[in-house]
């Protein structure tokens, strides 16, 4: 199993040569279905190169390259995580709301940040490098 992190979650799913997936896999990873016309979302698609298509799997590396976002993985390809693109991240930043986010507090309970807006709220955040 390869673990994926995305924006909004993590996701154990079976993946091969890098991020080959099933389609319904990487419809539950990136949230866009796999047609004719290519990666699609509502009435958005988004046409797939040739060589990242393969009968029912998808190169989702390189359909979220070509989206905009950053992938990277561990060198052991085990754990990979999807960045959100650009544009959603400056929209983010253009509006000065933090992006939604859940972590467990001092007693273990998970809280989302969420859940806190409208109060003043303190995010205190540590990286050893």
């Amino acid at each position: 199993m390869t673990k994926i992190l995305t924006p909004t979650d993590a996701l154990d799913v079976k993946a091969r040569d890098g991020l080959w997936m099933t389609a319904a896999d990487a419809e539950r990873v990136t949230g866009w279905t796999l047609k004719a016309e290519g990666m699609c979302r509502a009435e958005l698609c988004v046409p797939m190169p040739a060589l990242a298509v393969r009968g029912n799997e998808v190169d989702v590396a390189a359909f979220w390259t070509k989206l905009g976002g950053p992938v990277v993985s561990t060198e052991a390809h085990d754990v990979w995580a999807l960045g959100a693109p650009a544009d959603e991240r400056n929209a983010a930043l253009a509006g000065l709301q933090a992006p939604d986010f859940t972590l467990p507090d001092i007693d273990g309970t998970p809280r989302s940040l969420s859940q806190l807006r409208g109060r003043k709220v303190f995010v205190a955040t540590w990286a050893s490098w």
